[in-house]
């Protein structure tokens, strides 16, 4: 073989190899969370775990929620197990970029997050709401005049009541949500104003009181977030929301644990 023959044969060995290596980069790079999802058979979902009546302990202490039966929706439509992992506000954001969880629950949007992470379609509803007895009338902002009204000092629901009521409107803040609870309870205070996770369980337990929601004051639903470009598995978590939605499962669940039907529009930012 010549020597120029030989440098042909080099060149065209280390294009084969080339592309080879392309072909095999190629693959890697179209691998994606619901391939990783598929293989280990499970997906990964962070959840807080006393966060009721989204995701909490139960009497038989497995996490039971509203939370939990939408991630059951979306292990279901991949056909894998569920694995619930316990999460923080402080590292859940960490375990997501850091893929020791494939998905989580309950997260509001934000612009900041968004530079961070992605979102799918809202799926929860979160708002704060006045809350107070049957036989209290009161269906806008201005039936706040003259009202006593408990709220959770310093907080968005106390922020938001204070833009929303008359001048006459006798806000009382307290220190925390069993405070302003039992205020409204105990005859305190006429009404309550509060998100409607801690709402769900003054509705579920208080029934010679007959509470209600009168109006929400705010609204900001929860998504599911996942990282950047995860694209079909953002797909299969839209999926599986929608399904809920059409099917009337993600209904029962509102009423079930949120203690109220599903409003759509609480699912819109």
């Amino acid at each position: 073989m010549t020597l120029h023959a030989k440098f042909k044969s080099s060149i065209a060995a280390a294009m084969m190899l080339a592309t080879a290596g392309f072909g095999l980069a190629t693959q890697a790079a179209k691998a994606d969370a619901v391939d990783d999802i598929t293989k280990a058979g499970a997906i990964n979902v962070g959840i807080f775990s006393d966060f009721p009546p989204f995701s909490s302990a139960s009497a038989d202490m497995s996490i039971k929620g509203y939370d939990i039966d939408v991630a059951q929706a979306i292990a279901d439509s991949l056909k894998v197990k569920l694995n619930l992992v316990s999460v923080t506000g402080q590292n859940r954001i960490p375990y997501l970029t850091d893929k020791r969880v494939d998905i989580l629950m309950s997260v509001g949007y934000s612009k900041e997050r968004e530079q961070v992470i992605d979102f799918a379609a809202a799926y929860a509803p979160y708002y704060i709401a006045v809350i107070g007895p049957k036989a209290t009338a009161v269906k806008g902002k201005e039936d706040l005049a003259d009202k006593s009204i408990a709220v959770n000092r310093g907080t968005l629901e106390d922020t938001s009541l204070t833009a929303a009521a008359p001048a006459s409107a006798d806000i009382r803040r307290f220190d925390n949500y069993n405070s302003v609870i039992q205020a409204f309870i105990s005859g305190q205070t006429q009404l309550m104003v509060v998100g409607n996770d801690v709402g769900a369980q003054v509705l579920a337990k208080q029934d010679a009181l007959q509470p209600e929601q009168k109006f929400q004051l705010l609204t900001s639903p929860s998504h599911i977030g996942l990282n950047k470009n995860e694209d079909r598995l953002k797909k299969a978590v839209n999926d599986a929301v929608a399904k809920m939605l059409a099917d009337g499962k993600l209904d029962e669940s509102s009423k079930a644990w949120l203690k109220t039907p599903l409003n759509p529009d609480n699912l819109k930012d």
